[in-house]
């Protein structure tokens, strides 16, 4: 085991297979079908069931700690992102995601190098009120960008991923902003965002337990 014991809960390393089952049920974006990287992969056991999960890797764009911090692709060694958060809503309890979160935290700084942890809110969902219980800062929501969407040949629309688009039917439609949170614990960096107040707003009741 690794991690502390609130009560019946523990913390212990898990297996992308074993991420995935939590994923697929209780996440926004597994639930829409986008795939997940693994990485640094802490479950959240309720007695011996598997109840949440926190998957930190390494940034899924490297050309944001360009933005973020000025640091070229070979600088960026211990800088992180949690790039999933969930928990099944039937064994949560008050402030449970947060000790989850800070304590996966902990473990992430034991097991490696970490310089800092940047994470992210779809604001279709929620506007990332575990990160400000966490003490994460917030800079703002990315850029808006549009996804070429598709067509198939049942009316449907599927997200373009890779590669070309010349020859293909289908539309653009706007990408949806995400909140920026930051985390940084290297007092060498310096983030070049501009640091705003904490978004407020009401979550999306369906996903308030998952990031």
């Amino acid at each position: 085991m690794v991690g502390g014991i609130i009560k019946n809960y523990s913390i212990h390393k898990i297996s992308k297979s074993e991420a995935k089952d939590i994923l697929n049920k209780f996440h926004y974006l597994s639930q829409q079908g986008y795939s997940f990287r693994s990485g640094f992969n802490y479950g959240l056991f309720y007695e011996k069931c598997l109840i949440g999960v926190a998957i930190y890797h390494t940034l899924s764009v490297p050309e944001t700690a360009k933005g973020c911090f000025g640091l070229e692709r070979n600088q960026q060694q211990g800088l992180y992102e949690l790039g999933r958060l969930a928990i099944n809503p039937d064994y949560y309890i008050k402030n449970l995601t947060s000790w989850f979160l800070s304590r996966t935290i902990k473990l992430l700084k034991k097991e490696t190098n970490v310089r800092a942890i940047l994470s992210y809110a779809d604001s279709n969902y929620h506007v990332g009120y575990i990160y400000q219980a966490t003490n994460f800062k917030y800079y703002g929501l990315t850029e808006p960008k549009k996804d070429f969407w598709i067509l198939q040949n049942d009316g449907t629309y599927i997200k373009h991923q890779r590669g070309k688009i010349k020859g293909l039917k289908g539309e653009w439609r706007p990408r949806s902003r995400k909140h920026r949170y930051l985390i940084i614990f290297d007092k060498n960096l310096k983030c070049l965002w501009q640091e705003e107040p904490y978004p407020k707003g009401n979550n999306n009741s369906k996903y308030n337990k998952n990031a």
